[in-house]
């Protein structure tokens, strides 16, 4: 039960965390679909993670090399996706507005990723 718990609570903060994305390109004053591409980022972030766990053994060494490059490329992709709005309303393609509604947006959608990790990625039925 605790399972079903979680998985609503986690489907409930993407939610929000797209709500916030969404408002910030639907909203009449600001008008602009560019902040959608932030989505690309949603995507993209939990890839090397998968695949770090999937590819490395279970061992007890204290560094995993590919878990770390995992780690890696997931952080420059939530830092791209922190970057990219940042850099839209710096050029005037978006309002400041709208980067803080992509901001906020970004901050809950890689909150609930991270809660799905430490949700659901404990361990295999298999383990």
């Amino acid at each position: 039960m605790a399972g079903i718990k979680a998985l609503v609570g986690l489907s409930f903060s993407g939610a929000i965390g797209l709500t916030f994305l969404l408002l910030s390109c639907a909203l009449e004053q600001y008008g602009v679909y560019w902040p959608l591409f932030v989505l690309f980022f949603y995507v993209l972030a939990p890839i090397p993670t998968f695949i770090s766990r999937r590819l490395s053994d279970d061992s007890d060494v204290a560094s995993n090399a590919c878990r770390e490059l995992a780690y890696f490329l997931t952080t420059g992709i939530v830092v791209s996706a922190f970057a990219l709005p940042i850099i839209m309303a710096r050029r005037a393609v978006i309002q400041l507005g709208a980067c803080g509604l992509v901001m906020a947006g970004n901050i809950v959608i890689f909150v609930t990723i991270l809660g799905f990790f430490l949700g659901f990625g404990g361990g295999d039925d298999f383990s």
